[in-house]
């Protein structure tokens, strides 16, 4: 069992990293993403940060900090899909995973050691993954508990990772100022500055009941635990406004870009059997199939098909991602990355399957749950489509 089991993975400046990925002309220049001139930053780019723009600061300022900064209105319909590519990035290495906003969420690494490797390689398996698949970067917090784990991904901003370990929790921790704690605003800081205590290890070394008769009973055990990295280990996993689980899919990136159609096809067969293997662990169906290719120059497209009915089925899932590629008729078209997502989904319980006349009575969903059952006993690899042998 590893000690530091909890990764907090924050996107860095990441509505302005999505606005600007494809663009070269922005490489070097400041960026704002917000509102009008009465509006508001969502985000800026750290070039413009240096100048002093952040979140949540009226646009008139943040022009006059930075008037050579280029504004970017936000999409956030494109800032959603991103981050749903994300959170099922980061499902894939573990169940766990407890989203706190669009673009960042911990992760229960735990159950994941054994087959990925430990904590530090799973981040950074993670940080290549996303940089590949969305061109985008993160930074990773490892350590024991939520609150270091946070504290540990701020500093490694950007693009990086930073472990702390149970054995140096408290030389990580003690020398910050009080606000930097998480959940202490700046009201809570200037109360702890005007009592004396200014540092995290001002608060630690702090007995108990003294710093609950100054802040009181419940704040004052929270910073106890905080100012000691004793706070909570458990996760609360839940679906969030743009919840990867109302579509599940799958993406993988190519060791070499490729235009062989038989590679690509076999490919779409491995994601479809993952993502009907994850389907079929909810109890979902769905009935819009999504093929994704990103190209050589890294130009994007999807393609959809909603299907007669839901479906969970790896066979049918794989015929049309195949025939939405095949519909592309592409030629010569170097492919570097395919995914494959299951969307619409609703409890498999609720689709009653049309029968066919002449249909025999077990078919492709008995043989998927077969293989389901022989993979949970023997492994994931015990059975798997001929192809992929």
């Amino acid at each position: 069992m590893t000690d530091t089991p909890i990764l907090h993975v924050d996107m860095d400046a990441f509505y302005a990293s999505v606005a600007t990925r494809g663009r070269p002309d922005l490489v070097g220049q400041p960026v704002i993403v917000g509102g009008g001139s009465r509006g508001v930053v969502l985000s800026a780019n750290y070039l413009a940060r240096d100048h002093g723009v952040r979140s949540a600061l009226p646009m008139t300022r943040a022009r006059r900090l930075c008037p050579d900064a280029v504004v970017i209105a936000p999409d956030f319909e494109l800032f959603g899909t991103v981050s749903a590519s994300v959170m099922e990035v980061f499902r894939e290495v573990t169940p766990v995973v407890e989203a706190i906003s669009l673009d960042e969420a911990f992760l229960d690494v735990s159950g994941s050691t054994r087959r990925l490797g430990p904590p530090e390689l799973i981040a950074e398996r993670l940080r290549s993954t996303i940089h590949d698949e969305q061109q985008i970067t993160c930074s990773v917090g490892v350590a024991a508990t939520v609150a270091v784990a946070k504290l540990a991904s701020k500093r490694a901003k950007p693009d990086g990772v930073v472990v702390v370990p149970p054995t140096e929790v408290t030389s990580f921790l003690h020398p910050l100022d009080v606000g930097e704690l998480w959940g202490v605003g700046e009201k809570t800081q200037a109360m702890l500055h005007r009592l004396g205590l200014v540092t995290v290890g001002d608060v630690a070394h702090t007995p108990l009941r003294t710093l609950q008769r100054a802040v009181g009973d419940h704040l004052g055990r929270q910073l106890h635990h905080l100012a000691w990295g004793t706070d909570r280990t458990d996760l609360s996993p839940q679906a969030g406004p743009h919840d990867p689980e109302r579509s599940m899919g799958a993406d993988e990136t190519f060791a070499r870009d490729t235009d062989d159609r038989d590679v690509v096809v076999r490919e779409l067969l491995r994601l479809s059997d993952r993502v009907g293997r994850r389907m079929r662990v909810a109890g979902v169906a769905g009935r819009t199939v999504t093929l994704k290719l990103r190209f050589a120059d890294f130009t994007t497209l999807t393609r959809s098909r909603t299907l007669p009915e839901p479906t969970d089925v790896t066979v049918e899932i794989h015929r049309a991602v195949t025939r939405l590629h095949d519909s592309l008729g592409l030629t010569r078209s170097r492919v570097r990355l395919v995914g494959v997502r299951v969307e619409g989904l609703v409890p498999r319980a609720s689709v009653q399957r049309q029968l066919v006349l002449g249909e025999p009575e077990c078919g492709w969903a008995e043989a998927d749950r077969a293989v389901d059952r022989a993979a949970r006993r023997f492994g994931a690899a015990a059975v798997r489509p001929a192809s992929l042998v």
